[in-house]
This record gives structure tokens, C-alpha cells and sequence, in this order.
């Protein structure tokens, strides 16, 4: 078995396989669990800010009303006071506007193409980006100091899970490196740093990357064919396992297990399935792939045609349903 790449969330059973097929060395970390997991902190860092927010509006309310009447309210006693509050809540907002910057940053420095500049873009290079991270994951260390050990132990995960991952985490970004340095030789870093800016503009630009070539130098459009192709085809994420893993999710919850067989059928039922909506609408995945050009039945390619019911007296004119031979 010869492994070209791999990407996987960093589970073991993966890891113990690519070590004995010798290709443990360009495993990919999959950024997305990653990013996941950023996402999940940030929402709770951000419900806990609420929370504090809120109890902060209790305790004022309270000693309002013992300001007013002389007598506590009704209800539990704020364990702190509103000064201590409000000082618990300084230190919140920070960390939060901290985590939402930091957390932004580290999903722009996993992006397949990371430039430097607004003016004058330029390509980020495998070491500045590692470099770039790691000052990311030393800030949000610094950023947790003052807060509730909760909280700190929440943005720990997403710094130990980032930190584990890094030597593995921009495999991606250095199979690119070889083919940016020979750009940039032949067409400068501005001419790069501009195609570089242009790639993930498509959709404004024209998403064929032949409407963007053709509107580029004639000089650049070899290197920067090359440049696109190679940022097409660099992969991040183990996305198509997982989506195929939330489609045999539901049918092995139901079955307890799984088949060869029934795998096999379940695969042939999913390539004829048409899209109800979306930006496939209409299309089956047999049908995106070039295989086919009009949707067909998955009962019909396993050999089962519809056969019609018996005839029904003209009077009947409600139309009938069509049955399966089986």
C-alpha cells in the first residue's frame, strides 16, 4: 500500500495504521475538529459572560432594594459584592474580546493561502505561519491568568489540543512551499501575493479558474495555473469521511451493526439519491461526478423495475401508485 496523504481527527486507530505503512510522516491534522473546538469554547466563554451579566443585575437590584427599604430581598444572597462583580466582569469582556481575536487568527493561519499586508499582499511562508500560531497559542496563555480556573481550563483545552496537533497541523502548508518559492521566482512576491489574493476570490472574479487566468498577464498565467492547481488539491480537513459518517451514523444506531452487504446497499442508495435543495438541487452524487447524466431510482439499478398495479375500471379515475417488483 502506497499512502500519498492522509488526514484524520488524531484518533489512534488511524495513527497505530499510518505507522505501520511507514506514512506517518505527512499525516494531516484535520483543522476542522480543530476550529470545532475553538467555536465550542467561544460559545461557552460567551454564555458565561451572560451568566455573570446577569447576576451582576441581580446583586444591584438587591441592594437597591436594601437602600430603599432597609430590608434584603427575597431570594439567595449574592456571594459577592457589586464592586467584585463588576471587576469579575472587567476581566470577562477581556477575555472573551481575546479569545474571539486570538480564535479568528488561528482559523485565518489554517487557511490553505495566508497573506501578509492589505496595500501590498504577500504570501505567508511555511515557518512565519507556524511561528504565527505558536505566538497565538503563548497570547491566549497569557490571556487566562486572571480569570476563574473554569474558564481557564476551557481555553486550555483548545491550547493543548492546538499544541499536540501543531507538528502535524500545517503538513499541507509545506507540500505547498515548493511550488509558491517557484512562483515567486519566476513572477516576484507581488505578482504571487496577487494571485494569492485573487484564488479565493473566484466567486467574484469568475469561478472557473480559466475566467481567472484569462484575465491575468499572459506572462504569469503558466505559474499561476500551477498556483491554483496545487492550492486546489492541498487538503485541511477529513470532510468527506465525515459527512459519510453522519449519513451511516442513523442506519447503525438503527441496525447495531453493519454489513458488508448492507454498506454496499446503503452506498448505491446514496449515489442515486437527488437533492432536494441546495446548491446540488436536482443533482445525485453519480450525476456531479460525470458518471451520469439523468437521475435514476436506486431499486432500478439494483435490477428491481416498477411494475404497475392491475387495472382499475374507468370510472375510477384516482390515479394509482406504482409498486415494486420485488
Amino acid at each position: 500500500m502506497v499512502c500519498a496523504s492522509s488526514v484524520s481527527d488524531g484518533g489512534m486507530a488511524i495513527h497505530e495504521a499510518l505507522q505501520t505503512t511507514k506514512a506517518i510522516s505527512t499525516h494531516q491534522r484535520d483543522v476542522w475538529h480543530l476550529l470545532r473546538l475553538a467555536g465550542q469554547v467561544q460559545a461557552r466563554l460567551e454564555r458565561a459572560v451572560q451568566a455573570e451579566e446577569d447576576r451582576q443585575r441581580v446583586i444591584e437590584r438587591q441592594a437597591r432594594e436594601l437602600a430603599l427599604t432597609g430590608r434584603r430581598s427575597a431570594g439567595r444572597p449574592a456571594k459577592t459584592t457589586s464592586s467584585e462583580q463588576a471587576q469579575l466582569l472587567i476581566e470577562l469582556h477581556r477575555l472573551l474580546e481575546a479569545a474571539r481575536y486570538l480564535f479568528a487568527q488561528l482559523r485565518e493561519l489554517v487557511e490553505i493561502v495566508v497573506l501578509t499586508g492589505r496595500n501590498e499582499p504577500r504570501l505567508l511562508d511555511y515557518q512565519t505561519r507556524r511561528s504565527e500560531v505558536q505566538t497565538v497559542l503563548d497570547l491566549l496563555e497569557e490571556a487566562i491568568q486572571s480569570v476563574p480556573l473554569a474558564l481557564q481550563h476551557e481555553v486550555q483545552r483548545v491550547i493543548k489540543q492546538v499544541r499536540l496537533a501543531l507538528p502535524a497541523l500545517l503538513y499541507f502548508a509545506q507540500d505547498l512551499e515548493a511550488c509558491q518559492q517557484e512562483a515567486i521566482a519566476q513572477l516576484g512576491e507581488a505578482a504571487v501575493g496577487l494571485i494569492a489574493w485573487a484564488g479565493p476570490r473566484r466567486k467574484v472574479l469568475g469561478e472557473q479558474p480559466q475566467q481567472l487566468l484569462a484575465a491575468m498577464d499572459p506572462a504569469w498565467r503558466a505559474a499561476a495555473a500551477r498556483l491554483l492547481a496545487t492550492w486546489n488539491q492541498a487538503v485541511r480537513a477529513s470532510s468527506v469521511v465525515e459527512n459519510w459518517h453522519s449519513i451511516v451514523r442513523p442506519h447503525l444506531a438503527v441496525h447495531r451493526s453493519l454489513s458488508a452487504g448492507i454498506l454496499a446497499l446503503l452506498a448505491v442508495w446514496h449515489n442515486h439519491r437527488t437533492a432536494q435543495r441546495g446548491l446540488h438541487q436536482g443533482q445525485s452524487p453519480l450525476m456531479r461526478s460525470g458518471m451520469s447524466q439523468q437521475s435514476h431510482d436506486w431499486l432500478v439499478a439494483l435490477g428491481y423495475p416498477p411494475q404497475g398495479m392491475a387495472s382499475v375500471p374507468e370510472s375510477d379515475t384516482e390515479p394509482q401508485p406504482l409498486a415494486w417488483a420485488a
